[in-house]
């Protein structure tokens, strides 16, 4: 199937970019495009304009300063797992952004464009809501930041508004005694995750001191679970007590948990307590 049509623009600048959204009420930004231009042919947008941001130099790179990390919003997913500094400061994201797609989507595709789409299939949005992202989004109201636990809002939908352009997301860099990993279930076919879980755990003297988990995939938008962490802080984070806290996981899924002919909701919420476990034995380990 052919898209709608529609006018074409390329901006050089955010300043351009951010110009022309005002000029073209309605119009669609294009960043790596896997993510758009699917739904373009399948004519579930029918932007009246697209605005080519795939060349802002700006938007681009991976720096590490001071203990955050800033990625510019379109940085590629291949990027991301090459990067040495990142693996060093952020394994988690790493370790997410190698299992996305194939080389061909990996190449291509952004994670600013990532993000801004929220598939909750998708890796990365289960990896910086666990890590406490902030995204830096320029608009009319001029730039401002946005926490990780308000910019997914639901399936697909973001606190990002009309005319707002993701600009770079900042994390904060893996600290002494902390552990970081992210593990998936993934379709066979589409390379998805069927559940994806992402985990921090920091030990400091044989303790948890400070946890961090979120899941993906079988819900709606990246979600911490909350009780999870909780039963692993205080605790030696031996094979018991990591057991018990991926069990504790079915009180923060909810009643709207996904399913599909691949795998259904009770499936989903069966087995989502063992891949709970495999990330955190992963952290665990790395925090050693």
């Amino acid at each position: 199937m052919y898209s709608s049509p529609f006018d074409y623009y390329r901006a050089a600048t955010v300043d351009e970019a951010s110009a022309l959204l005002k000029k073209h009420p309605g119009a669609k930004l294009l960043a790596g495009g896997h993510s758009l231009i699917p739904l373009l042919k399948l004519r579930l947008a029918a932007p009246p304009a697209l605005i080519d941001i795939g060349r802002i130099a700006e938007l681009k790179g991976i720096t590490v300063k001071d203990g955050t990390i800033r990625i510019g919003a379109l940085t590629t997913h291949a990027d991301l797992a090459a990067s040495t500094a990142l693996r060093e400061s952020c394994p988690a994201l790493a370790e997410a952004a190698k299992q996305v797609g194939d080389p061909a989507v990996r190449n291509r595709g952004t994670i600013g464009g990532n993000v801004a789409h929220a598939d909750p299939a998708s890796d990365l949005p289960t990896v910086l809501t666990a890590l406490g992202a902030r995204f830096t989004v320029t608009g009319p109201r001029g730039t401002r930041t946005i926490d990780a636990g308000g910019f997914f809002t639901g399936m697909m939908t973001t606190a990002l508004e009309d005319r707002d352009l993701l600009s770079a997301i900042e994390i904060a860099a893996r600290q002494k005694g902390q552990g970081m990993a992210y593990v998936k279930f993934s379709h066979p076919a589409s390379r998805y995750a069927v559940i994806g879980v992402a985990a921090s755990v920091t030990v400091s003297s044989g303790t948890c001191t400070a946890a961090a988990v979120a899941i993906g995939g079988l819900v709606p938008r990246a979600t911490r679970a909350a009780s999870v962490e909780q039963a692993l802080i205080g605790q030696t984070l031996s094979a018991g007590t990591l057991a018990r806290a991926a069990s504790e996981v079915a009180r923060d899924l909810g009643t709207d948990i996904l399913g599909d002919l691949y795998a259904s909701a009770d499936y989903r919420k069966a087995v989502a307590p063992v891949w709970v476990k495999r990330a955190l034995a992963a952290a665990a380990a790395r925090g050693k």
